[in-house]
This record gives structure tokens, C-alpha cells and sequence, in this order.
């Protein structure tokens, strides 16, 4: 056996796969076509986003890398949503597409039982359904116990513009020709999927008067809970707002048959991704809208590209140059990189359990793109789990399935296994019913604990996770043993806050779930010397307890289901009374449990009452 673990593919779920088996300690060689690319952002000069920010903050409480990458290389950094509530809260930073691959190959480097080999997989080797290793592409064959493929947008990868189509990868590289044509001859379902990206302009030929400044926060952030921020608020670098024009659109309405997906190619059969569109899908399907927002974003501190975020296409070179100079500020813009459409082969992601180990051959995992997702976030948050699994598999331990109600990285998973996917998958707040309880602010009190015990999170960071623990406690005790009266002082003191006066005496616990305090007000009549990141904590608890009860008590419901197994094997099609299409999903998904049986699209209430009587009548003690 050469190595332990084998990782293929060295992007953002790669690099988080292969660092979680080579610290929790298996001997792993990660393979990449080239070594340059690793942790390459071939899309968005940005990490985090709306939900993306609370998986790269889970990442890290479980001991990944991408957060902690983040921080060293951001340019800028914001809070998104930040006047509204923290359920969807979410921190975004523009990161150096220089620095960013750097510091991880950096990591990578030194990490302890990790080797890195720059060459093409072309096959698997597999022996009675279980894979035994990788085949390369000069027929060198390597063995491992475990294999994780995180090949991202490069099996059979074709870049698409107007009426062309070449066999490359994102950066003219050569693709993986024969990987997926190997797997699917080994039984698995293999689909194809479309992503694409926009133009990089030369800053130097953008006239910035005509558009609006967007600046990070002027306080200090980060994606690690472990790190000291170490950037200056005053140097961040500015991103700009721009917009489409009635004269955009009526370019793009007039050479619609030239882009790729729309007449320029008759073979395109990939699917886009639905929340991330390209212009061109933009305004087709939006037609009423007289203009989209767009976002000049700054790639690098060492290069002048700007990323014109929001326009990607697969128009032409020169109805790209109409479009780009018809908005304003870039009418004399220079393009230093056309923008363009990639088709790739994935997995339709039904084939894996919740554990990301594929279901038709063992030791097998996958995350990443190749699993249909879109977003280096997405990317990561599967790559770790993957990693974490992997390990478990090799030390024949039980593997670590993240819930819905305690992780984003939970609901990603659960959502591409139960319910498969029509395009690439985009992970939204409104994918997650218990979103309150999954929070920026609170990753590390929800997973950290699951980093430690699988050996990611050593003992000084544990123990600084329970002494965050011990004081938000204290601080709650604290607040519900000091009282206020109505003194003079005090309701003059509300009453210049907007708050109405006391007639009793109150708690600072209960006076802290008015809607207009803060943990701020209430230090006016107490002294809290603690961290702000657990006055905040506990401000958020006290103030929406009824709601986070709520949800708590919908997530024990959902549990019960959960805990309610359904053997495996079992033959759907002789279960009497369930609808047809329910037994096809039944059959199709293979659920773990009733409660991911009832979350299979076309599987319903009575079919999973049915399902029940069935199970307690015939697996009586499998069931429970």
C-alpha cells in the first residue's frame, strides 16, 4: 500500500480533504495536474457571501484551512446584512488571488504525512466494488486504502464562446478526458453541468467617477475564530458599483444567437447554475428589469485586473466589447480577459451517502464541483467532511454526518444526497428551515466540538471553545441576579433610548430583550468585563430565546425521524400502497432514515406513514 489516503485534485475541496486526513494522521499524497493551480479561484476574487460566509466560519471551528487562508490574504472585508437580523448575517471578503493560493500551498508544504504529485488520473484502480487506488495517465498505478476525487470543473471540461468550443480547462489547461468515461463504466450516473465567468478589465482604463465606491467595514473582522485580524481598516481596498443599460440589453437581445447557450452552439447540453446566471439569462428571463447591478471587484494588490462581477457570458470577443463599453464607467474599459462558459462532466450526487462515501463503489468519496455544486465554499465545506469520513473509514469508526438543524455544511450534504440536482447547486439562508440556529457568530459553540473529537482541533483551541462556553453562561447569570428599580436616573436614562420607563423593577436579563437595547445599554447600569464576541453572544441568545427555543423544538421533531433507520436493501417495490414515483425516489436515493426519506422531492406525508407501518411490522428492531 503507498499511500493511506489519495486526494484528486488540488482546489478548495482538495486542499481541505487532503490537510484533514494528513493531520488526523493517515500518510496522503494529493494529485494535481499542476501544482501551480492549487487552491486557484478561477471565478470571484472573493470568499464568503450570503451563507458561504457561515460555512467558511464551520470550517474552520472543525479545524479546516479556508478561513484561516482568508484572513491572510483578504483586501477587504464586510459583514453582509449587517442591519438585519443574525440569522442571515454573513461575512464576504475580496481575497488576494495571488496571496490566497500561495499561503495554502504554503500549508500544504509543511503539513506532516502530506505529499503532493503533479500528474493526470485517468482510471481507478477497483477490485469487487471497492476502490484499491489510481491509475495515471503514463499507466503509473498508486494504491491507497481510500480515494477522494474533488476533480472540480475539469473532467472532460470544454470552454465555450459564441460559436467555438475547446477541450481546456479554466486557464487553457488540459482537462481529465477518460476519468469520468471510467466511472461511469463502473456504474456511476455521470451528468454535465455549465458554469461560466465574466471579464477582467485593466483598472488603468476605467473612469471610477462614473461609478460607486463600496467599502469594507471600519471595524475589525475575521473568518477564524483562532486568528487576530492583522489587516489595517484604512487600507482596505475599495470595490465599485456599476450598472447595466437599456443599451446593454439591446445588444445582447440582438446577438442572443450568438452566445454558446443560446444558438452559437447546437451540442450544449450542460445545465447552469439557476442563482448564478449569465447576463445573457438575465435578461431573457427579467426582461422588466431596466437595469442589473454589477460589481467591479479588484483581483490582486499586485495586478491591475478587475473582475466584473455579475456580467459573466459565452458572447463573441467583439459583442463582449459592445456590451462592456455601453456601461458607464467602462466605455473606454480595455478587456485583459474575455469572459466564458464551461461544460464539465459530475456525479449526480444522489449516488453518495450522507457521508459523501459513494454507494456503488466503497472507500470512494467525493466533494467539490464533481458532486454538482458551484462556489469554493461549497467546494471546501465538502472536502473537509470528506477528509474527516475518509479518515474514520481507514480507523473502521462510525463517520461524522453533520445535521440540518447544526450546520449549513449539514443542509448542503443532506440537500445533494436526498434530492439530487437539476443545476449547479448554490447554497442559500432560505435552504435552511433551522437558519436562526445556524449563525456566523455561533460555528465554533455548534461544531468545534466534533473537530476536536475527530482530532482536528487540538487542546489549547478546545479549551478555549469551553471557557467561551463557561462565560457566556456566566454573563446570563449575571444579567438574571442584577436587578434595576424605577429610580429617577434609570428611566431617564430609557427614556433618551427610545425605551419606556420602568413602573417595577426588571432583570437586566429581561430588560435586555427589548427590541431597542443593546448589550451596550444594559452595561450602563452594570459592568461587564468581558470579550465583545460574548456580550454579543449573549445578547443574541436573550433577545430571540423564544425563537431559538422554537426552532430547538422543531429540530427535536425532525430528530425523531432521524433516529428512526431504515434498514438497508430494503426493496421498495413491495411496499404496498406507495405512490409510484415515491418507490422509483425511494429506491433512487436509498434514505438512512424516515426523517431524509420525507426530504426526497416526490416522496409524501402518507408515504412516509406508510413506509413506517411497514417498518415496524417487519424490522422491528432495526427501525427503532
Amino acid at each position: 500500500m503507498d499511500f493511506e489516503v489519495i486526494v484528486v485534485g488540488g482546489g478548495h475541496a482538495g486542499c481541505e480533504a487532503a490537510l484533514a486526513t494528513a493531520r488526523i494522521g493517515h500518510k496522503t499524497l494529493l494529485v494535481t495536474g499542476n501544482i501551480n493551480n492549487i487552491a486557484d479561484m478561477p471565478c470571484n476574487p472573493s470568499i464568503g457571501g450570503s451563507a458561504k460566509g457561515i460555512v467558511v466560519r464551520e470550517i474552520d471551528a472543525l479545524g479546516g484551512e479556508m478561513g484561516v487562508n482568508a484572513d491572510k490574504s483578504l483586501i477587504q472585508i464586510k459583514m453582509l446584512n449587517g442591519g438585519k437580523g443574525p440569522a442571515v448575517q454573513a461575512l464576504r471578503a475580496q481575497a488576494d488571488k495571488i496571496t490566497y493560493p500561495k499561503e495554502m500551498l504554503k500549508t500544504l508544504n509543511s503539513t506532516k504525512n502530506l505529499e503532493i504529485k503533479e500528474a493526470m488520473v485517468e482510471d481507478l484502480i477497483i477490485n469487487e466494488n471497492k476502490v484499491k487506488g489510481i491509475i495515471l495517465e503514463d499507466n503509473t498505478k498508486i494504491t491507497s486504502k481510500v480515494v477522494i476525487l474533488t476533480t472540480g470543473t475539469y473532467l472532460k471540461a470544454d470552454i465555450m464562446v459564441g460559436d467555438t468550443r475547446r477541450r481546456e480547462g479554466p486557464h487553457g489547461e488540459k482537462p481529465s478526458n477518460h476519468l469520468s468515461d471510467n466511472l461511469k463504466k463502473y456504474g456511476l450516473k455521470i451528468i454535465r453541468l455549465k458554469t461560466g465567468t465574466p471579464q477582467r478589465l485593466d483598472k488603468k482604463t476605467i473612469d471610477f467617477s462614473k461609478t460607486k465606491e463600496e467599502l469594507g467595514d471600519n471595524t475589525l473582522l475575521s473568518f477564524s475564530f483562532d486568528r487576530q485580524p492583522s489587516y489595517k481598516i484604512e487600507e482596505q481596498v475599495p470595490c465599485h458599483l456599476v450598472y447595466t443599460t437599456e443599451e446593454t440589453h439591446k445588444i445582447i437581445r440582438e446577438n442572443l444567437n450568438k452566445s454558446s447557450m443560446y444558438g452559437g452552439l447546437n451540442d450544449v447540453t450542460g445545465v447552469g447554475p439557476r442563482y448564478c446566471p449569465s447576463i445573457e439569462d438575465k435578461v431573457v428571463r427579467f426582461a422588466d428589469k431596466e437595469r442589473h447591478q454589477l460589481f467591479l471587484e479588484p483581483e490582486s494588490l499586485y495586478y491591475d485586473d478587475i473582475y466584473l462581477q455579475g456580467f459573466s457570458t459565452s458572447m463573441p470577443h467583439d459583442i463582449q466589447e459592445k456590451m462592456v463599453h455601453s456601461i458607464k464607467g467602462l466605455e473606454n474599459a480595455k478587456i485583459l480577459k474575455y469572459a466564458y462558459a464551461i461544460e464539465y462532466d459530475a456525479i449526480y450526487p444522489t449516488q453518495m451517502k450522507l457521508s459523501l462515501e459513494n454507494k456503488v463503489i466503497e472507500n470512494l468519496f467525493t466533494a467539490g464541483q464533481i458532486n454538482g455544486t458551484s462556489g469554493y465554499e461549497e467546494a471546501a465545506g465538502q472536502g473537509i467532511i470528506a477528509g474527516i469520513n475518509a479518515a474514520l473509514k481507514i480507523e473502521e469508526k462510525d463517520p461524522l454526518i453533520l445535521k440540518r438543524n447544526e450546520s449549513y455544511i449539514g443542509v448542503l450534504i443532506d440537500d445533494l444526497v436526498t434530492k439530487g440536482i437539476r443545476d449547479p447547486y448554490r447554497l442559500l439562508t432560505s435552504r435552511a428551515e433551522y437558519r436562526l440556529l445556524l449563525r456566523s457568530d455561533n460555528a465554533d459553540l455548534r461544531l468545534r466540538k466534533y473537530g476536536y473529537q475527530v482530532g482536528l482541533i487540538n487542546n489549547e483551541k478546545y479549551n478555549k471553545y469551553l471557557n467561551k462556553i463557561k462565560k457566556i453562561e456566566e454573563v446570563k447569570e449575571i444579567l438574571k441576579n442584577n436587578k434595576i428599580t424605577p429610580k429617577e436616573e434609570v428611566n431617564k436614562y430609557l427614556i433618551e433610548n427610545n425605551s419606556t420607563p420602568l413602573k417595577d423593577g426588571i432583570t437586566l436579563y429581561s430588560l435586555l430583550k427589548r427590541t431597542e437595547l443593546n448589550i451596550e445599554n444594559i452595561k450602563n447600569f452594570l459592568d461587564l468585563n468581558y470579550e465583545n464576541e460574548i456580550l454579543k453572544e449573549v445578547e443574541i441568545d436573550i433577545k430571540y430565546e423564544g425563537y431559538i427555543n422554537k426552532a430547538n423544538k422543531d429540530a427535536e421533531k425532525m430528530l425523531k425521524l432521524e433516529n428512526k433507520k431504515i434498514p438497508k436493501n430494503i426493496d421498495y417495490s413491495k411496499i404496498k400502497n406507495i405512490a409510484s414515483e415515491a418507490k422509483q425516489k425511494l429506491q433512487e436515493v436509498n434514505p438512512e432514515s424516515l426523517g431524509q426519506a420525507l426530504r426526497i422531492s416526490g416522496v409524501n406525508p402518507s408515504d412516509i406513514s406508510i413506509l413506517s407501518v411497514y417498518l415496524k411490522r417487519n424490522y422491528k428492531n432495526e427501525s427503532k
